[in-house]
Parts: structure tokens; sequence; C-alpha cells
């Protein structure tokens, strides 16, 4: 009979496997640590202490109490701490003990997820019944009945809610929340980190126009933040808000023994430097935890990855524990499926979960033991909050991060220093994008009129206010503009996304029962949703039957193939407007205004188990056009006359391959939000140029850092790839478009050129 193993026993056979230990690159171990506790503040309600106690809690961590302390003192207060660290008391405490001293006190909490919100909702709900306390705490969002709205705008002494909805529905219809805006005496946003790039910098539009509104009813609300370890939280948190911020960064909370492995697949083939795939090493890593029992989290940078994954577990584990132990979680899936497997996770019943960053966020998901990543997350601030997901407390975890071939992988596995030692990421935001400015203002001149003197943030904003009036959509009478437009501005505008509208996934296998199995994004859905596209869901394969882009539904039919499909972006990209630029004598670099349009052209079939293409197929959909910014590294004509066209498109295509990743760690973002495009001719100088733009309109501050840190990128970008133990180029340094021999030395030639 299999004997399970527990978590400790699979830890030390690990270290005696040779085969394993072959592929660990680096072993950290995070010791224990103690808790640093305070008394109860004074003042603080009896009920409320009784009920803490009741839950076994006789005293308060430092940073739970110093929270609190600042907050009673009338201070807005950031809290940075690790997760599973009691954030909740943080800003818990403050609320319920101020809402006890005035009745009509209100407080409003902002989740970036509904599933947060639910998640919150029902721990602050527990806490209230324990102190006994007449507090009235609602969700409001979709999913809330129209039959509750009304008690909720009446009677919510606290009313926890996402941006999504404070823009398009709380906001705009403020006369009906008259007892909220004249109460409002506290404004808590959690998970402060998500705010960032273009979300960020709406939410800071978002924030701006409730801030406008609570001054017009008299109020003068305080912030509570809360976030996960980032370079700049008080930054980011002042920015976002508008308000001078307290940081509370000192963590009280224990924390059990942790190992974090860095984990590098087998060479497969050693002149290439190609490595097994980093899916099927974290497919066999998990197996092992799995079959043992050991509650596991699998983490995959894209929705593609989870299903893929999924389906091999659920594959392997069906015969020992039955498929529906293994569950996948990412965004597009509907809310109940996700209430479900939250559940699960919490009673034990689901042993393993593979999740997109969706599970990255505080969902109490119970005590996971082990967490794998499968690759890099794309940041430092990520990597942390998906290795807090395993062990709570006293109890030992490991985190397993299983690199790729991406040069960006490579070079954090082979430079751990650079991962354990190096700050975490700068969040980067922007609420003074022209675009998302002009779309708020439009938003805050309907909820309120404006006055010629008006600021918006500090903004100043008269010529945006008389472009709008000229445009019609503003009225200016006197000093005042009022709003004109029949259109309802806010449900036009989307907080999230480029795109304003998501495609909805119709499920018509049973042509008489068809369903709605989730949604996505209009850019993504270019690439995973166009016709004959394999779409995966919960582990299920689905055909794309037809994607209708007008309607913007994607119809598709359950099937089982061993294939998964990939499609291919043509993108073409013009410079609008030049605000930067320097000259070297090898060099010149350049930042301003572009436009991109983007097209899928075709895609391909993957077989599952060896990854090779066994098919391909046109995709017929218009194209997208992106309005952004961007930085760019040119060929100077004197360097253009040493090179033969074929080697330097070579060198080009290698070099932007590493730049764009090097990029990305230099400006501390997630890579996909930098994206990078090399042109042999570009269209407005003619030369030999390399682009790396902001994937989001207007642009939120990145290829700007990129322009600035240039000299650096570029020397960076040509260590690694000297460093690269490779023949001729491989996936961990210039890529594979490369077909010559010298493709790595042209790529190092240029760079080097361009380094001076």
């Amino acid at each position: 009979m299999f004997q399970k193993r527990n978590l400790t026993d699979m830890i030390q056979l690990l270290k005696e496997d040779q085969a394993f230990s072959r592929q660990i690159v680096h072993w950290h171990t995070i010791e224990e640590k103690d808790a640093d506790y305070r008394d109860f503040p004074e003042g603080l309600d009896k009920r409320i202490v009784h009920a803490l106690q009741q839950r076994g809690i006789e005293k308060l961590y430092s940073h739970q109490a110093d929270a609190y302390l600042h907050s009673a003192a009338g201070k807005n207060v950031t809290l940075v701490t690790p997760t599973a660290s009691g954030k909740t008391l943080c800003y818990n405490l403050p609320v319920i003990q101020r809402i006890t001293e005035d009745k009509d006190a209100r407080s409003l909490y902002l989740f970036p997820t509904k599933a947060l919100s639910q998640d919150q909702k029902s721990e602050l709900n527990e806490l209230i019944d324990e102190i006994g306390a007449s507090i009235n705490c609602y969700t409001y969002d979709g999913d809330t009945s129209p039959s509750i709205r009304q008690k909720v705008r009446k009677a919510g002494h606290i009313v926890i809610t996402n941006p999504d909805m404070l823009h398009s529905a709380i906001l705009p219809h403020h006369t009906k929340w008259v007892s909220l805006f004249e109460n409002l005496k506290y404004i808590v946003i959690d998970e402060l980190h998500v705010y960032r790039g273009v979300f960020g910098s709406h939410v800071a539009n978002v924030i701006r126009r409730l801030m406008r509104i609570a001054e017009f009813y008299g109020s003068k609300p305080q912030f509570i933040c809360t976030s996960a370890t980032i370079a700049n939280p008080l930054e980011l948190a002042e920015t976002l808000t508008g308000q001078p911020m307290h940081l509370i960064s000192n963590n009280g909370a224990p924390s059990g023994r942790k190992h974090f492995l860095f984990y590098n697949p087998p060479m497969v083939n050693r002149s290439l430097n190609i490595r097994k795939s980093a899916t099927l090493e974290v497919r066999k890593l998990a197996s092992e935890f799995l079959k043992n029992g050991i509650q596991t989290i699998v983490f995959a940078r894209s929705r593609v990855r989870v299903e893929i994954i999924l389906t091999y577990l659920q594959e392997v584990m069906k015969p020992i524990v039955g498929s529906h132990s293994i569950q996948g979680y990412r965004g597009g899936y509907l809310p109940n499926e996700r209430r479900v497997i939250e559940k699960g996770l919490r009673s034990g019943d689901i042993k393993g979960v593979v999740s997109t960053n969706a599970l990255e966020l505080g969902v109490d998901i119970g005590q996971l033991q082990t967490c794998i990543m499968t690759g890099y997350p794309g940041t430092i601030s990520s990597a942390w909050q998906q290795a807090g997901r395993a062990g709570r407390r006293h109890n030992e975890a490991l985190i397993v991060m299983v690199a790729s071939s991406a040069p960006l992988d490579q070079y954090i596995v082979q430079n751990p220093d650079y991962f354990f030692k190096q700050n975490p990421e700068t969040a980067v935001i922007n609420p003074d994008n022209l675009v998302i400015l002009v779309d708020h203002i439009k938003c805050a001149a309907f909820e309120l009129p404006f006055k010629r003197t008006d600021t918006f943030g500090g903004a100043e904003i008269e010529d945006i206010l008389d472009y709008l009036a000229e445009e019609r959509v503003l009225h200016l009478t006197g000093n005042t503009y009022h709003w004109m437009n029949d259109a309802f501005p806010a449900h036009g505008i989307s907080l999230r996304s480029a795109s304003q509208e998501n495609v909805v996934i119709i499920d018509q296998s049973r042509r008489e029962k068809a369903k709605v199995i989730g949604e996505m994004d209009r850019f993504s859905a270019m690439t995973l949703l166009h016709d004959e596209a394999i779409y995966l869901h919960q582990g299920i394969q689905y055909q794309v039957e037809k994607l209708d882009w007008e309607e913007k539904k994607a119809f598709v039919r359950e099937v089982q193939v061993d294939y998964y499909t990939d499609a291919n972006l043509a993108v073409l990209l013009r410079v609008l407007e030049v605000d930067k630029e320097k000259k070297t004598e090898t060099a010149a670099f350049g930042f301003g205004d572009v436009t991109v349009q983007a097209k899928a052209t075709i895609f391909k079939k993957i077989k599952f188990e060896t990854h090779e293409n066994i098919g391909s197929g046109p995709i017929h959909l218009p194209e997208e056009e992106l309005h952004t910014n961007a930085a760019w590294v040119q060929v100077n004509d004197d360097e253009r006359q040493n090179w033969n066209d074929i080697k330097l498109e070579e060198a080009l295509l290698g070099t932007a391959n590493v730049l764009g990743h090097v990029a990305a760690l230099k400006v501390m973002c997630d890579p996909s939000d930098l994206h990078v495009f090399p042109q042999i001719k570009a269209v407005h100088n003619e030369k030999p140029t390399i682009f790396l733009y902001d994937r989001y309109p207007g642009g939120v501050g990145l290829s700007q850092k990129v322009y600035e840190q240039m000299p650096e990128i570029i020397s960076e970008a040509h260590r690694l790839i000297s460093r690269c133990p490779c023949e001729s180029g491989c996936p961990s340094c210039i890529g594979v478009g490369g077909s010559g021999d010298q493709t790595k030395n042209n790529a190092l030639r240029l760079l080097k050129g361009w380094k001076g």
C-alpha cells in the first residue's frame, strides 16, 4: 500500500534525490519568525475586545495596534506587510470602533475583485455578530439583487464594493447615496499594489471624483490602504488618493519556516541551451506532492497555461483521488464556480488548484503547504505574493519556482541575489494621462458641474473643460460648465482594459441548453477565441465554432483533442510625434507618441506532450488600433553601412528579444506591460529601429522610464547574451528567430556598437 509522506519528509526526500538536486540552482530557507505583540489600545470598545478574545486573540500584532492608533488620531494610513499577516483587522478595528461611537458613521471598502469583496464581507459579518453591534455591512456589486440595493444605499454602515461599481453605479447616482456621502468617515483600499499601470491611473481619477462628491456633501473621509510589499507604497498611496499618508511597515505577525527553491529544468540540447518544458516539469513536481495528499497551488502566467497544466494533473490524479480534487481558477470563471473552489480549498476537499495571478490576492483559501510557479511571474512583488499563499503562521512551506527558457526566467534563477536582495517593483501610475483624465472629467461633470476655477485632483483642467464645451459635451453658463450630452459617460469607460467591451463565451455543446461559461477582453479574444481556436476552461477543451466580432460573442463546443492553439499577431507601428531625442556617436535614442495597429494573422496547432506544430490556419479578424508612448533606439547611418541586410535583421530580432526582457527588469514592470517591436526600416526615420511601447492607450510612463535608462538596459542586455552558455543563440538569450550560426555574435556586435 502507498505510504503518504508529510511535507517535512518530502523536503528531506528532495534534498537526498540526486536527479532533483541537480536541477536546483538555489535553495533559500527563511527561518520562522515569532510574533511582536501589543496590548489592546485604551478606549477600544469592550465588546470588540471580548469578541477578539473569543476568537483566541489576546493581543494585537504591532502593526495592527499602530494602524489603529494612527487612524484614531485622524491620520491617513498605508500599511505594508506580507500575505497572511492579519491586515484585515488594521482597517476593521478603527471602522467598527467609529461606528460604535457614532451610529450615523459610514465607511466604504474598495477591493479589486468581487471574490475578495465576498470573502471580506463574510469575515466582517462574523465579527460584527460576535460583537453584538447593530452594524449593517453589505456588498454592492454586479451580483447584488435590485431588492437589496435600496437597503444598502440607505442603511449600509459599511459598503463593500470594487472600483468598477464605484465608477459606474455609485458616483453617477450619488443623489441616491446621500446618507453614505454625508457621513463618510473612512475609505479602505485593500491590495493597493494592484492599482498600477492603466488600472491604477483610472482608479486614481475615480478617487478624485469620490473626494469631490464627498466634499460636496460636507464630509472629509480618512483613508486606510493596505498593500503587499512594493518599493514605493507611500508614493503610490499618495498619488492614488491625493492625500498625505503615514506609512506602517513593521510586520508584527509570525511566519513559519519557508523553503524557496529555484529549479532549472534539465537541458535537452546543450549547444542550443534548450531546456525541458517548464510545464512538464511542473506537472511532474505537482503530481508528487498531490499524490502524498499535500495541498498544493500551482501558478501559471496565462489562461491557456493554467488549463494545460490542469488537464495534465487531472489525468494523473484521476485514479488516485479523482479529477474533481484538482481545480482551475482564473479570470473568466463565473462567480459561483469561484466560490465553490474557494470553499473546497478551505475545507481541504480540493487538494490542488492551478491558478493565474487571480489567487495571488488575499482571498482566504486555507492552509496550502506547497506553491509551485510555472516560470517567473514577471515581478518580484508578484512572486512574493504567490509564495505567501503557502504556509500560514507557524506552518512549514515549500515554494518552487520552475524556470522556463525565457531570458527573464534564466536571468532570475542565475542571479538569486537579484531576487532575494533587490527592492520589489515600483508601481507606476499616471493619473494625468490625457486619455484617462478627459474620460473622468466627463464623468465628474455629469456628477457635479465644474466652475471655471476648479481643479481636479490638483490638476489644472480649464483647457480640457473648454475643449469639451467646444465639442458640445459640456455647456458653459457664466462661470459654470454643465453636462449636456445625452450619453451616460461612465458606462462607456472600462477601468481595466484598453478594450471597452468583453467578448462573452457561450457553450453550445447542447444547443437546447446553451449557456455562458466565461468572458474575455477583445484584445485577448483576437488570439484566444478566433474561429477554430481550442479554448480551455476548467480542464475541458472547447473548439470555437464562431467568433461573432460585431456582437462580441464566441460560440464554443466541447471537444477532445490532443493539441492546443497559439496565434500570431502582426504589428505595424508609426511614430506620431517625437518628444525627446538624444544621440551618441554610435546610436540615437528617442521617445514620443506612436500608433500601433495589431492584427491576428495565423494560428498554430501544438501537440500537448511534444509541443510540436501539427497544423495551422488563417485568422480573419479586423485590426485593433492603439495610441500610446514608445521609446526607441536606432542604428546610425555610419553603422548601417557595416551590415548586410540579412545579418542586420537577425541582429535586430535577437537584440529586441533580450531588450524587452531586460527593460521589464530595469523599469520593474510586468513584461506584458511593455511590448517590443523591431523594424528593419522604420516608417518615421527609414532606419533599423527597435521600439519598446506601453501596451496601454496614452501610455502610463513605462516607456519614458525605458528612454531614461536605455544605456543601462543596453549594457545589461549585452551582459546577459555574452554570459549565456549557448553557442549561436537560444531561447534564453536572443530567442529562436535566427537561423545562422553567427546570430548571437551579430546581436552582441549590434549592442556593443550601441554601448559605444
